[in-house]
């Protein structure tokens, strides 16, 4: 497996997570232009390696490597999900063919002298250039051992609340829930009601079992109902929220149980993430002099017809 899959497309993953999870408006446009979440920090063993030197094709001399079909092919992702997998490869590199060719022939009219060209490239250069920084900063600092240590600390200071195992029968008028509960004063099985009469397609199904949950989780008419019961006992009065009236029964009730790493791991990963980049954005910004010769943004700061920046052309298919 090269550096580049084991380092750069995970570490990015991880950039557009943490920017998922509040930074966007301090540095507009990262999370548009960084892969989708990943669901793990460690990159996936199954790619196949790639010789980064391996040339595919020439473009008038000019080589087009195995690692420039894996740079590009993060940027073509959604037209690739409309090819054959076994055609991707050879359709991103014909695209890339094309944009060599399309890129040659518009520096040839000079179109990269043009002043907007240039402060195009000039944006592209700068964003390549902080996704590269950021991905080297996660990969430095949130690592597995990190995400451990962080762990481990929450888990010292781990309280656990209380957890109730519940059923529940909703229906849509209070006179229904009381024809239940008295249904169920008559001896009537709670379970075999809920599939029958119950509303709440997901649970009824399974005979009105909620599972467990803590406070916080429901809603709070439902929760201070619910609380409020011994094991075993179901609500003598029909509940109120605003999904309708429900009859409440509670099975079982414990202590939270701790969470494990597992469970934990990617919440955990995310948050390192979002401290690391915070924490580059503020040192830069208190390094630097920055001077704001304006208090409001241009009014064509955000043409509304203009094409993204970053479009790139659909892969074509193979011939």
């Amino acid at each position: 497996m090269t550096a580049f899959r084991l380092i750069f497309r995970p570490l990015t993953a991880v950039v557009a997570t943490a920017l998922a999870l509040g930074i966007v408006p301090a540095i507009p446009a990262l999370a548009d232009d960084a892969p989708a979440p990943a669901t793990s920090a460690a990159p996936s063993t199954a790619a196949p390696a790639i010789d980064p030197n391996k040339v595919l094709a020439t473009v008038n001399g000019d080589p087009v490597t195995e690692l420039d079909v894996e740079v590009a092919a993060p940027d073509m992702q959604s037209a690739l999900q409309q090819i054959p997998p076994a055609q991707q490869g050879a359709a991103i590199l014909k695209t890339l063919i094309d944009l060599r060719l399309m890129a040659a022939a518009g520096e040839a009219a000079g179109l990269d002298k043009q002043p907007e060209t240039q402060h195009v490239l000039a944006y592209e250069r700068a964003r390549t250039l902080r996704n590269s920084y950021l991905a080297d900063k996660l990969q430095k600092q949130v690592t597995e051992d990190a995400i451990k240590a962080r762990f481990e600390q929450e888990a010292a200071k781990f309280v656990p609340g209380d957890q109730i195992h519940a059923e529940h029968i909703l229906v849509n008028s209070e006179d229904e829930a009381k024809a239940i509960i008295a249904e169920l004063d008559k001896g009537g099985d709670f379970a075999a009601i809920a599939k029958a009469k119950s509303t709440d397609a997901g649970s009824g199904q399974a005979g009105g079992d909620l599972g467990w949950f803590g406070k916080g989780q429901t809603v709070k008419p439902f929760e201070d109902a619910a609380f409020a019961l011994d094991v075993g006992k179901y609500t003598e009065k029909p509940v109120k929220s605003d999904f309708g009236w429900h009859v409440i029964k509670v099975l079982e009730k414990r202590k939270a149980p701790p969470p494990t790493l597992a469970e934990r791991h990617d919440e955990i990963r995310d948050a390192l993430a979002h401290e690391v980049i915070l924490a580059e954005i503020g040192k830069l910004r208190d390094q630097a002099k920055i001077v704001f010769t304006q208090t409001a943004a241009p009014a064509s700061a955000a043409p509304a017809t203009a094409a993204p920046a970053t479009a790139a052309p659909a892969p074509a298919t193979t011939k």
